[in-house]
């Protein structure tokens, strides 16, 4: 008669992981095992198995592997008091499982069932553990990774966007003046504000696209050397300042012309809002030996443009010296000859591995 609890526990198991995504492993493993517990002590009050049951000795293992399956799951899937409980009710179902057959009798055999129990339990709670620890491991790399991207496109925003709605909002200044005295000239600025915020949307529609996406797939190549003479042609052309630019013919490694690039474009745009009176600003790159050498200076001595530059910011260049230091280089700024002021950048060629140049 009591051979038929031997299956009542493996008719509980389908709707249990059924249920296990709306309550949880670990609430699956804390039910099975106290189904376990609860089957084995009817068995004691009703009467233990002889030895020779092959029926229940094979459902038994059956149970057993289930029990165990279930301690390796909960403890993968969840942490905590909770997890904690279930894990040794399913352990402790698993020790006093033999106690259903009339073999066990005494302290000694109290003894063996515990040794047992632990041979069997102890294994699956490891694999529990080691398997959570890889899948938090994991985890914490890809969040990691996540919070690199997302890093990197704030600073896109900041290099990019910035340098563009800075353009706007000096043209903007220079185009109220020359409405009054120049209206020809006035319409040709506008013109180029509206370029210029064209360009600052489309830098904004990409980044939150990429923000959107689960994995920030599909960024386009960074933009290089190459695409600092458009940049400084549209700087020169926003009035101001004058933009004299000397490049190296030889190629340079991509992240190193993507980091110039960047620390090109926050110069200019610091020169924009901070020295309105600069009149001229000389952007030089040369190799020297193993190292690409970057100086960006603005004189920074005749009368602006009417309109005050913007206060605020300050956060462009830290984040490019902390990127240039994670290169192997140097980034400085500082006053320069009496009130201009210089970027000077030392980017190391060699470790970085080469690549096309400015792309």
């Amino acid at each position: 008669m009591t051979q038929i609890l031997s299956g009542a526990f493996l008719v509980l198991v389908p709707p249990a992981w059924a249920v296990r995504g709306r309550y949880g492993a670990a609430a699956v493993t804390m039910a099975l095992g106290v189904a376990s517990v609860v089957v084995t002590v009817v068995v004691w009050l009703l009467g233990r198995w002889d030895e020779g049951q092959r029926w229940a000795g094979l459902l038994g293992l059956a149970e057993l592997a289930v029990l165990l399956l279930a301690v390796v799951t909960g403890l993968r899937a969840d942490h905590g008091p909770r997890c904690a409980a279930a894990a040794w009710t399913a352990c402790g179902a698993v020790v006093l499982w033999p106690s259903r057959f009339s073999f066990v009798e005494g302290p000694a055999d109290a003894l063996t069932l515990f040794g047992f129990g632990s041979v069997l339990s102890l294994p699956a709670v490891l694999t529990g553990l080691y398997l959570r620890g890889l899948d938090e491991g994991r985890n914490r790399a890809v969040a990691e990774a996540r919070r690199a991207q997302r890093l990197e496109l704030a600073h896109d925003l900041h290099d990019f966007v910035a340098h563009d709605v800075s353009g706007m909002v000096a043209q903007a200044q220079a185009g109220a003046y020359l409405a009054g005295i120049d209206p020809v000239g006035a319409t040709e600025m506008f013109q180029r504000i509206e370029q210029a915020g064209q360009r600052a949307l489309a830098s904004l529609d990409r980044t939150v696209q990429l923000l959107r996406s689960e994995e920030g797939g599909g960024r386009g190549p960074q933009p290089g050397l190459a695409e600092l003479a458009e940049v400084a042609e549209r700087f020169t052309a926003t009035g101001g300042a004058e933009v004299r630019l000397e490049l190296p013919e030889e190629a340079v490694p991509r992240e190193v012309g993507s980091t110039v690039h960047r620390i090109v474009v926050e110069a200019l745009t610091n020169v924009r809002r901070h020295a309105p009176a600069a009149r001229a600003v000389r952007i030089r790159a040369r190799r020297n030996g193993g190292r690409l050498e970057l100086t960006v200076t603005n004189d920074g001595r005749a009368p602006g443009p009417a309109g005050r530059p913007r206060r605020g910011g300050g956060s462009g260049l830290p984040g490019l010296a902390a990127r240039v230091e994670a290169l192997g280089g140097s980034l400085e700024a500082g006053p320069h000859e009496r009130e201009a002021w210089r970027v000077t950048a030392v980017l190391p060629l060699e470790q970085v591995g080469t690549g096309p140049a400015g792309s």
